[in-house]
């Protein structure tokens, strides 16, 4: 008897609360309608977010925000799953690391090449560049580069078998990286190079645990600490401006993303790009303001002078 005064007690219960939820209104779905992602070091973080800024101001587009991800592979896999629609990618990393291509140092020819393979391969489309090129840089303190008067990798060479070398495990990988670079140069150093995380590089080049790091380009640390990037005098390195890509599908069902996304095109120089990684890794200043502020500046005056790209713009 007791037994089916519960079942009875439970079927009300339930009856009630489904009787409830008939009359409870639906929340609205808010997922995202965009996914932006990003790499995991600090320009990545700022090229995503100017991606996310300019789709959220000039489209009714809503935009979710996935940085940190990791390295380009991780990025790129995302972007074939579905999981994000668009990242900012550099020519010659996708040319070399994802196509397997040899280097090549023409940089019209490596976005041809790039766009055609991506859009045969993967439906992805390689949108125009965002105006700069952060190639890697091979860097040595300012002080041992004076004193030994170094300019040139060539230069370097006769030191490098007394030095230590620091990379990431990407670049001590990549074809584009380390082991090409070695044989072009007959780069040789006292002990196997350090694989070591990009945030820790520079701190380890100043603390002198290592002699030689591989940075980029458009780092806005480089001045402030007194680093020197040696020229590739041997033109090693190929291209490699910053393109974003999107997902052919993203860009088929939402027609208003390609106008945003190519108002972007050559908004910004590899100056301004330092200055902005400046603001945030050396003034530690929030991204989203950063982008906020830079593109407000930018998109009325056009260009941003260089002492409007500060900590007050």
């Amino acid at each position: 008897m007791k037994q089916k005064i519960f079942l009875v007690l439970c079927l009300l219960v339930l009856t009630l609360t489904l009787a409830i939820g008939s009359c409870t209104p639906k929340v609205s779905n808010n997922r995202a309608d965009i996914v932006i992602g990003a790499k995991d070091f600090t320009e990545q973080e700022i090229l995503a977010e100017i991606l996310a800024q300019q789709i959220e101001t000039e489209t009714n587009l809503k935009v979710d925000r996935r940085f940190r991800l990791g390295f380009t592979y991780v990025c790129h896999k995302a972007l074939l799953a579905g999981q994000i629609d668009a990242y900012v990618e550099y020519t010659g990393t996708a040319f070399t690391g994802v196509l397997k291509q040899k280097p090549i140092s023409n940089p019209k020819i490596v976005y041809q090449r790039l766009q055609q393979a991506y859009a045969k391969q993967f439906e992805l489309e390689v949108m125009p560049s965002l105006g700069f090129e952060n190639t890697f840089a091979i860097i040595i303190r300012g002080k041992d580069a004076r004193d030994l008067n170094i300019q040139t990798l060539s230069q370097a060479i006769k030191y490098t078998p007394q030095w230590r070398g620091g990379f990431g495990y990407e670049f001590l990988e990549r074809e584009d990286g380390f082991p090409g670079l070695a044989k072009t140069y007959n780069l040789q150093f006292a002990k196997s190079p350090r694989v070591m995380d990009l945030g820790l590089m520079y701190r380890a080049l100043i603390q002198k645990q290592v002699d030689m790091v591989a940075g980029n380009s458009t780092d806005g640390q480089i001045a402030r600490l007194d680093l020197v990037v040696l020229k590739d005098d041997k033109h090693y390195f190929p291209p490699y401006e910053a393109v974003p890509i999107v997902r052919s599908a993203t860009l088929k069902k939402y027609p208003q993303l390609r106008q945003a996304i190519q108002q972007l095109d050559g908004l910004i120089s590899a100056d301004e790009m330092r200055k902005l990684n400046y603001l945030v890794e050396g003034e530690l200043r929030d991204v989203k303001d950063v982008v906020r502020e830079f593109l407000e500046i930018k998109m009325r005056l056009g260009s941003v002078p260089s002492d409007k790209i500060t900590t007050s713009y």
